[in-house]
């Protein structure tokens, strides 16, 4: 394989990465939102904020890198219109998942004070979960939309 393919392989890893996990531990954070149990939502909480440092921000770096890498390579122009809408769609995205990753250290630590204290969950914890729910919408489509300009690579 050379370079190109190398780099390209590694974009499309760090894609899957991305999408993978975000929509990973969107399911098990959003899923654990309806259990009883506190040590449960907490689990949830602790391996999302895990996941994310692990997996998705590593990826969320080397997108941008590998991304422009293969257009200076690939004989794309850096300012191709399609490649622009991509660098929004990819703004948007983050945009959405820096405030989710706030939040759900927030609602990990509102956890683990629930549960040290046998105490309930506050409105807060309720709120920022609604917040982080809608978040995760527009992440999700930009990502999509994303996925299918760099299948289609229109003109």
């Amino acid at each position: 394989m050379d370079s190109y393919q190398i780099v390209k392989t590694l974009h499309i890893l760090g894609s899957a990465v991305l999408f993978g996990t975000g929509i990973g531990i969107a399911f098990f954070m959003y899923a654990s939102h309806f259990a009883k149990n506190l040590h449960e939502k907490y689990f949830a909480a602790r391996m999302t904020v895990l996941a994310d440092f692990l997996f998705t921000t590593p990826a969320v770096i080397l997108q941008p890198l590998t991304g422009i890498w293969l257009a200076m390579n690939g004989g794309y122009g850096l300012h191709d219109f399609w490649l622009s809408v991509t660098y929004a769609l990819y703004a948007l995205a983050g945009l959405c998942w820096l405030p989710v990753v706030w939040i759900q250290i927030q609602l990990r630590g509102m956890l683990k004070t629930a549960i040290d204290t046998q105490s309930e969950l506050p409105a807060r914890y309720h709120r920022l979960f609604h917040i982080w729910f809608a978040l995760g919408w527009p992440a999700f489509i930009a990502l999509m939309a994303i996925f299918a300009l760099m299948v289609a690579k229109p003109v």
